[in-house]
């Protein structure tokens, strides 16, 4: 027998123990009958049961047995009532929308052969880093997991693209599995994550304020991968040997090498040489190749511009000193009144001769006066930080011109049709979401959008290409709703079975400060991750934790970014780790199973140190929804 199914099976021998050693079975009650249901639906997930219907058989069954206990005529009556509220319930959740949408846009991205370009043109950037296929490997990870977030997606592709130039590269088996099976899970938390959407929708957490808090944690965890990677390679080389010259190079046209060789290797003035005659190539080939090494004085030009604009523009000031709050009357206007009603004698109107005063002659009061020429907004003056970061990035981008060869600017042409179309679509969706400018869905439905245009921009969009990414979003969107539908029946069955405030009253027995209970919800979830997967373990165990939150006052966003960052590890733990059987699907015969394991051992380690940076300062994920959703 594997050890996968020697540990299986004596996961669930030691539940079932515990089920039958603890429960006072000559006096069960219905909170008992409620951890019973707890401990027999993780035993049957895990033995093979699909779970979505698994948590609705389970639910249905016991929802009947507490009903019964009550009124056995309607028990019946009852549970179906329940299935089909919760049914509609979950159907009619407008947060759920954006699943498929992302979904859809993953599958197009992905069937759009962006992801071989943007390794080869990552890897040739990073060349003269240490460890640089290992790195070019995570930020691609990186990169396309923020774009899918399908987990097994993105580690097939980079199984497929990136072992083979690993391993001939003599990077070590152990380190080669590890950095594609923890870059590959980072789209469990990087935004737009799927996982957020649903822990959200449970958790009645705003989504959009997930995604802004989730930003920082993802960048931070994926900054520690790439630098263990590249420490890992500094200090023992032979486990990351750098690439030889050969493959660094990137191959030149042969009217590209004679205006490297007589005019200038700098792409800038070369193009500017070749375009005055001194070339063989085409006049309109070198002013494209101009327009494209321009692009990076042109985008600065044009973002400090508008920042410029900005920052300068006068502050609209308005006069309310002519104003009167309703309901009240000037003095003047009061006290002719109070005459009046007094009935005291009135002066007559003022005249000059025989003549009453003209509208135009009676006295003007200075809340009707024009402006003064010195009270008309002015332009402000820029401040200093602006002009620092104007010089600072100014000087950068001289720098980079002095550096930018021929090469490099292949390198950016390689960057600018693979990295660039995927980032402006990344950062529209995401920027979109957090700025406020859209709902998830709407955003999701610009990705799918998104997608179709980069499908159709690099020739892939096709009726097979259409028809493949419907199929596969629909099954995963289904079996997303299906595991929603069967965690609200179950949850509802153990809520009426009292098993929620069974668990509460034995948290809160406890006498835990909020620190003990984090810790322990945290390690009950690292330890879940190991039999089951992260969408079981949201469904089925946060309406259990969710409802403790107030008592200890965690913050749910903020214990939702912990549960993200710890839910990494549903992908990378043995012996459900899904993450190691898609890349041992794609893997040469030689790579086994247990070195998968061992070279993800190391992340695991990082994910939980991520964890601990994470709650030693909380400002990593709650600055940016407190500074954008005050």
């Amino acid at each position: 027998m594997k050890k996968e199914l020697r540990f299986g099976f004596a996961l669930m021998a030691i539940i079932l123990i515990a089920v039958a050693v603890l429960l006072p079975w000559g006096n069960l009650t219905n909170g008992h009958l409620g951890l019973l249901m707890l401990g027999l639906v993780v035993v049957t997930i895990m033995l093979g049961f699909p779970t979505a219907f698994t948590l609705m058989g389970m639910g249905m069954i016991f929802a009947w047995l507490a009903y019964r206990s009550v009124n056995p005529d309607i028990a019946i009556r009852q549970t179906l009532d329940l299935m089909v509220q919760r049914t509609y319930g979950v159907m009619t959740n407008e947060v759920l929308i954006a699943i498929p949408l992302f979904v859809f846009m993953g599958y197009l991205v992905e069937r759009a052969n962006l992801i071989e370009k943007l390794f080869k043109s990552i890897h040739l950037a990073m060349a003269r880093v240490p460890g640089s296929l290992a790195v070019a490997t995570l930020i691609t990870c990186a990169i396309f997991s923020t774009a899918t977030g399908i987990i097994g997606a993105v580690v097939t592709l980079m199984g497929l693209l990136a072992m083979p130039a690993m391993l001939r590269a003599g990077y070590n088996v152990k380190l080669t599995a590890g950095v594609i099976t923890a870059g590959g899970c980072l789209g469990i938390l990087i935004p737009p994550s799927v996982l957020l959407i649903v822990y959200g929708a449970t958790a009645g957490v705003s989504v959009v304020k997930l995604y802004a808090g989730a930003f920082f944690p993802g960048l931070m965890l994926a900054g520690l991968y790439v630098g263990y990677v590249i420490l890992l390679a500094k200090l023992r080389p032979a486990l990351a040997p750098p690439l030889p010259m050969a493959e660094r190079e990137i191959p030149l046209t042969d009217d590209v090498k004679a205006i490297s060789a007589t005019i200038s290797r700098k792409a800038l003035p070369g193009l500017l040489g070749a375009l005055s005659g001194k070339s063989a190539m085409p006049r309109r080939r070198i002013a494209s190749q101009l327009v494209i090494a321009l692009l990076p004085a042109l985008v600065w030009a044009t973002s400090m511009g508008l920042a410029y604009r900005s920052v300068t523009e006068p502050i609209e000031i308005v006069d309310t000193s002519g104003l009167v709050e309703m309901g009240t009357t000037t003095a003047p206007a009061a006290a002719a009144q109070d005459e009046a009603q007094v009935g005291g004698v009135q002066e007559p109107p003022q005249e000059v001769g025989d003549a009453p005063l003209a509208a135009a002659d009676t006295p003007i009061s200075n809340a009707q006066l024009p402006p003064k020429a010195e009270e008309v907004a002015q332009p402000r003056a820029a401040p200093n930080a602006y002009w620092i970061t104007l010089g600072i990035g100014t000087t950068l981008l001289a720098l980079f011109y002095g550096l930018f060869t021929f090469a490099r600017l292949e390198l950016f042409k390689m960057l600018l049709t693979s990295f660039f179309p995927l980032a402006v679509m990344i950062l529209a969706v995401l920027g979109s979401i957090v700025f406020g400018l859209a709902t998830p869905t709407e955003a999701a439905a610009v990705g799918g959008l998104g997608g179709l245009i980069l499908a159709a921009a690099y020739r892939q969009l096709n009726f097979r290409v259409v028809k493949e990414s419907t199929f596969l979003t629909a099954k995963t969107a289904a079996m997303v709703c299906w595991l929603f539908v069967g965690s609200s029946i179950f949850s509802a069955a153990f809520a009426l079975l009292g098993g929620q405030d069974l668990i509460e009253k034995w948290v809160l027995s406890l006498n835990m400060t909020p620190v003990q209970f984090l810790l322990l919800s945290q390690f009950i979830i690292f330890i879940l991750g190991w039999p089951l997967e992260w969408t079981e373990i949201i469904v089925i165990f946060m309406p259990i934790f969710i409802p403790l939150l107030a008592h200890f006052n965690v913050d749910p966003l903020f214990f939702g970014l912990l549960v993200a960052l710890n839910l990494q590890t549903a992908f990378l733990s043995p012996p459900v780790a899904m993450a190691a059987f898609y890349l041992k699907g794609v893997s040469p015969p030689h790579v086994t199973l247990n070195q998968i394991f061992a070279g993800m051992m190391p992340f695991m380690a990082i994910q939980v140190l991520a964890m601990f940076l994470l709650y030693m300062w909380p400002a990593i994920g709650m600055w940016l929804p407190s500074v954008l959703y005050k």
